[in-house]
């Protein structure tokens, strides 16, 4: 089955993509199916696999971003259509909507990556420019309106800080102009491209139980920077993930 609405992406702007400010974003909404949605939906993988990220330091004194994340590798054991969606993901036709949507040539090589990020209460990302391998983020929803409630807060902030700041520094919140909140839940999606002042944040979480989890996947479009090679010829792919093997027989 299709999971990727064609009709969304294809009708999405790259020229309104490129001019929006502060930075180039657009929310889509629908973007997956609805049927590819709730198969996506109840067959997410389940938290006891995922590797629990709380405290963990990060550079230019930039607070932790405290969540659990399954990090895909390429052979990983996932439900079946989950499998679909990232082969789909790896289609000519998602290829084809990034190249178009962040203006690179068809020529150019795109490396993808992907990982599902489940956050609980209390959680929450500090503002940050992403890595300068990164050229794009398309963060997935997989909390629905029923699990996860607009006064849980969880909404992703589109932060201006009008060239006042360098990316690898760390402001605080209170610093920066608020563009946009976004409410990361439902079928939609947010996608961003990464530019030396793509800031970006998500308050603490309120969901009134750890339990209670924001649910999140996210593909990033990694250029071939020296950082990226070096890591592929060291067996591991643009995250510093070491590449699954393929069973021998």
């Amino acid at each position: 089955m299709q999971y990727l609405n064609h009709e969304v992406m294809d009708q999405a702007s790259e020229k309104a993509f490129q001019q929006q400010p502060p930075y180039p974003w657009i929310s889509l909404q629908n973007t997956v199916t609805p049927e590819g949605f709730e198969r996506l939906r109840a067959n997410l993988p389940d938290i006891s696999q995922f590797r629990r990220m709380v405290g963990v330091k990060r550079a230019y004194g930039q607070a932790p971003h405290d969540r659990s994340i399954l990090h895909y590798l390429p052979g990983m054991e996932v439900a079946q259509p989950w499998k679909e969606f990232i082969a789909e993901l790896n289609s000519p036709y998602y290829l084809s909507f990034l190249h178009r949507m962040l203006g690179v040539p068809a020529h150019k090589q795109l490396i993808l990556s992907m990982e599902w990020y489940y956050a609980w209460q209390g959680c929450a990302v500090s503002p940050h420019c992403d890595a300068r391998r990164k050229l794009a983020t398309h963060i997935f929803y997989f909390s629905s309106g029923q699990d996860w409630l607009s006064e849980w807060g969880g909404r992703i902030l589109i932060l201006d800080d009008e060239r006042r700041f360098k990316a690898h520094s760390g402001p605080l919140l209170d610093q920066f102009k608020i563009a946009k909140e976004i409410e990361a839940r439902g079928n939609a999606s947010l996608f961003f491209q990464r530019t030396e002042h793509s800031w970006h944040a998500v308050r603490p979480l309120e969901s009134p139980r750890p339990e209670i989890l924001r649910k999140l996947f996210i593909i990033t479009t990694n250029v071939p920077t020296f950082q990226v090679l070096w890591r592929r010829v060291r067996g591991k792919d643009p995250d510093g993930y070491r590449i699954l093997q393929p069973a021998r027989s």
